[in-house]
């Protein structure tokens, strides 16, 4: 068969990764000029830089003035860690798991901590648990954004603000891009890697008055690794949320989470990003409601992520293939896609259904969406003109 003529214009930038994300616009290399190489991290320059990507973390968020926020080491998952493996075990936990991340939690407090009194509220990729049968007299563990399903919960209307347990929120796809609502959550984590594009391996780590006092007055049932502890002889370790780590980062990523946070707040800071981030999902919105072939996996409109946009292949052709089948024809349209230098990265999380995920967050220019749609067409249409061809 002729292969039909691709698009003519390409996006700019085409990069769409959910994590690590595309870097902000108009980056370089030469930003990362002033960081602090080859000095320890804990001088004076090097603890300087790293208080100051707390502060502007603070200040863009919005985070309230009695809330302490840290950097700590193993991205979001290790700040999601260690909050479960300080805080929990003082009462029940109820996990919320619809996507990978949520199974994680659900897996690290039922196999690995062994938590006895234990719910896990489970929903299928492009669902919610729900979120009226969460009891807030046990501490809760879930995502904001479920990266890997494009599913968000709406807003924080279902958290009562007299809770007797946590909320512990891993809000990494989430954080600059979304309203979180810090007086309905306790603790709030994400990395560096998502929403301004910084480089991974670091996560920030956000505590409330009420996470605190469980730090202080709560000890853990199971051995806690160094890079865990938060306490020293019961009281917390405020040095951690001044800058000095717990062990080693890299001064050349915190120069370049310096670098995101300042051009966050040189475009308007957090109603800036927000902004650009619902102008990148209404672009694809609209491109969705135009192409028959393709539509959200978010079956509610309200639960649709705007940063990690997934989306599902609902022609009948494909339909009818078998689900090994389904996987390789998306894998050929991403990869189609990629070959042709259009978007990298855009296929679906290795274990939700074949389909798409393309990054919506605030680094991504939505012209470079508008420019990567047409490449979606023409790489499903040729995909299934060359299989059903075969």
């Amino acid at each position: 068969m002729t292969r039909p003529a691709p698009p003519e214009r390409r996006p700019a930038n085409p990069c769409f990764s959910s994590g690590p994300c595309a870097k902000r616009p108009g980056w370089t290399p030469d930003v990362l000029s002033g960081a602090v190489l080859g000095r320890s991290h804990r001088a004076k320059a090097a603890k300087a830089k790293l208080a100051e990507v707390i502060a502007r973390s603070r200040r863009i968020l919005g985070l309230p003035d009695d809330w302490l926020l840290g950097v700590v080491p193993g991205s979001d998952t290790g700040a999601v860690e260690l909050a479960m493996w300080s805080l929990l075990g003082a009462r029940g936990v109820d996990v919320l798991a619809w996507e990978s991340f949520g199974e994680t939690w659900a897996t690290d407090a039922e196999k690995q901590l062994e938590l006895h009194d234990l719910r896990v509220l489970r929903a299928g990729y492009g669902a919610l648990p729900d979120l009226s049968t969460v009891d807030f007299g046990r501490d809760v563990v879930f995502t904001w954004n479920g990266t890997t399903s494009g599913v968000r919960v709406p807003d924080g209307d279902w958290i009562p603000a007299d809770r007797e347990g946590l909320a512990i929120c891993d809000a990494t796809s989430a954080a600059f891009a979304m309203a979180l609502p810090f007086d309905k959550l306790d603790v709030v984590t994400w990395s560096w890697q998502k929403v301004l594009g910084g480089e991974a391996a670091h996560g920030m780590l956000a505590l409330s008055p009420r996470a605190v006092a469980r730090l202080e007055s709560h000890t853990a049932a199971w051995p806690l690794p160094k890079l865990f502890r938060l306490t020293k002889k019961g009281a917390l370790d405020r040095a951690v949320f001044e800058g000095a780590t717990i062990n080693t980062p890299s001064l050349l990523c915190v120069e370049d989470a310096v670098d995101g946070l300042r051009w966050a707040e040189e475009i308007g800071g957090l109603p800036a990003l927000i902004a650009r981030s619902e102008a990148n999902f209404a672009a694809i919105a609209r491109w969705v409601e135009a192409s028959p072939w393709v539509d959200f996996l978010a079956e509610d409109p309200a639960t649709r992520s705007t940063t990690s946009i997934c989306l599902k292949v609902v022609d009948p052709w494909f339909l009818d293939l078998s689900g090994e089948a389904r996987q390789a024809a998306t894998k050929a349209l991403a990869a189609e896609v990629e070959a042709a230098g259009a978007g990298y990265d855009i296929g679906a999380y290795r274990a939700a259904p074949p389909g798409l995920r393309i990054w919506g967050g605030a680094t991504v220019e939505t012209s470079d969406i508008e420019a990567l749609l047409p490449w979606l067409d023409w790489a499903f249409g040729l995909v299934k003109a060359e299989r059903a061809a075969a």
